[in-house]
Parts: structure tokens; C-alpha cells; sequence
């Protein structure tokens, strides 16, 4: 498990009305490689709003179709739920998605 990789996830939430989703592990490598049960991931939507704390992926890295990470959406999964590989972003949209994590979190 990497950080930058997608994983499909079975959500079952009444919140999501989607019973899948696809999240980005977003956690530092240290965490991940960790023995800490949970990473921090971002969800990927099909909609993308161009906000600059989303990310445009699509095809290249996996996806079926045009979507979008929301760092401004991020969420603590177990390591146990991310089984269903999708694929893994490259080194320029994972720059991309920290200057999107830097602006989500900014402060002040």
C-alpha cells in the first residue's frame, strides 16, 4: 500500500449514494507503513467543480471515466477496506494533490 494509490471502497453509508467509492490514500508513507489500523483518503467524484482543492484524474490512472479528487473532503479508512485496486496517480498529479492539500488546509 502506497500513498498515491486509488482504491475502490464498499461504503454502505446512507450519506454516500453510492454504494462504492473510490478513495486516494493521501497518509504520509511513515503512516502507512505503520502499524496505526487507519489513512487518511480523499473520495473521487465524477464531478468535477474546478476548485482549486480538486484534482482532475480519469483514464490515465484507472478510472473508467473523467473525475475528480476532493481534498477538501478527506477521511480516515481502515487499511483492511482498502483491497480493490484501482491504480495509482503519477508523480506530476500527486503534486497537483498536495498543492490541493495545502490550500484545503490552510489556516488564517
Amino acid at each position: 500500500m502506497k500513498r498515491g494509490e486509488m482504491y475502490r471502497v464498499y461504503r454502505g453509508s446512507k450519506n454516500d449514494p453510492k454504494e462504492h467509492r473510490v478513495f486516494l490514500i493521501v497518509s504520509r508513507q511513515l503512516l502507512i507503513d505503520s502499524n496505526f489500523s487507519t489513512v487518511i483518503c480523499a473520495p473521487v467524484y465524477s464531478k468535477y467543480d474546478g476548485f482549486p482543492t480538486q484534482v482532475k484524474v480519469g483514464i490515465n490512472e484507472g478510472l473508467k471515466h473523467d473525475s475528480a479528487v476532493y481534498c477538501d473532503d478527506l477521511i480516515s479508512l481502515r487499511k483492511s477496506m482498502l483491497t480493490d485496486y484501482v491504480g495509482i496517480l503519477s508523480n506530476t498529479k500527486m503534486g497537483d494533490v498536495n498543492t490541493a492539500l495545502r490550500i484545503a488546509l490552510a489556516t488564517g
